[in-house]
Protein backbone atom coordinates (compact mmCIF):
# COMPACT_ATOMS: atom_id res chain seq x y z
CA UNK A 1 0.00 0.00 0.00
CA UNK A 2 1.14 3.30 -0.42
CA UNK A 3 -0.19 6.68 0.22
CA UNK A 4 -2.62 8.49 -1.90
CA UNK A 5 -3.41 12.73 -1.69
CA UNK A 6 -6.20 14.17 -2.93
CA UNK A 7 -4.86 17.37 -4.26
CA UNK A 8 -8.58 19.06 -3.86
CA UNK A 9 -8.28 18.93 -0.34
CA UNK A 10 -4.90 18.91 0.34
CA UNK A 11 -3.49 22.52 1.78
CA UNK A 12 -0.02 22.32 1.38
CA UNK A 13 0.86 22.34 4.64
CA UNK A 14 3.45 19.59 5.06
CA UNK A 15 2.91 18.31 8.26
CA UNK A 16 2.70 14.33 6.20
CA UNK A 17 6.15 15.48 5.48
CA UNK A 18 7.29 16.45 8.54
CA UNK A 19 5.89 13.33 10.23
CA UNK A 20 6.92 10.53 8.35
CA UNK A 21 10.13 8.34 9.27
CA UNK A 22 10.72 6.92 5.73
CA UNK A 23 14.31 8.06 4.19
CA UNK A 24 14.37 9.47 2.12
CA UNK A 25 10.98 10.86 2.77
CA UNK A 26 7.60 9.71 1.32
CA UNK A 27 6.10 13.56 0.37
CA UNK A 28 7.37 16.48 -1.60
CA UNK A 29 5.40 19.17 -0.55
CA UNK A 30 4.78 21.27 -3.96
CA UNK A 31 2.65 24.27 -4.14
CA UNK A 32 -0.41 23.66 -2.52
CA UNK A 33 -0.13 20.31 -2.36
CA UNK A 34 1.67 17.00 -1.41
CA UNK A 35 3.47 14.43 -4.22
CA UNK A 36 3.82 11.28 -3.01
CA UNK A 37 6.74 9.06 -3.66
CA UNK A 38 5.48 5.37 -2.99
CA UNK A 39 8.96 3.74 -3.43
CA UNK A 40 10.03 5.38 -0.48
CA UNK A 41 6.88 4.35 1.70
CA UNK A 42 6.77 2.14 4.75
CA UNK A 43 3.45 1.89 5.11
CA UNK A 44 3.07 2.88 8.22
CA UNK A 45 0.39 4.79 8.32
CA UNK A 46 1.70 8.10 10.04
CA UNK A 47 0.42 10.16 7.27
CA UNK A 48 -3.12 9.20 7.57
CA UNK A 49 -3.28 9.61 10.91
CA UNK A 50 -1.39 13.14 11.52
CA UNK A 51 -3.21 14.47 8.27
CA UNK A 52 -5.23 17.75 9.26
CA UNK A 53 -7.41 17.91 6.31
CA UNK A 54 -7.81 14.12 6.06
CA UNK A 55 -6.51 14.30 2.52
CA UNK A 56 -4.45 11.10 2.73
CA UNK A 57 -5.38 7.05 2.41
CA UNK A 58 -3.31 4.36 1.67
CA UNK A 59 -4.50 2.22 -1.01
CA UNK A 60 -2.91 -0.31 -3.18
Amino acid sequence: MSPVVNSETCIGCATCQSVCPATPNVFEVKEVSAVVHPEACLECGTCVENCPTGSIRLAG
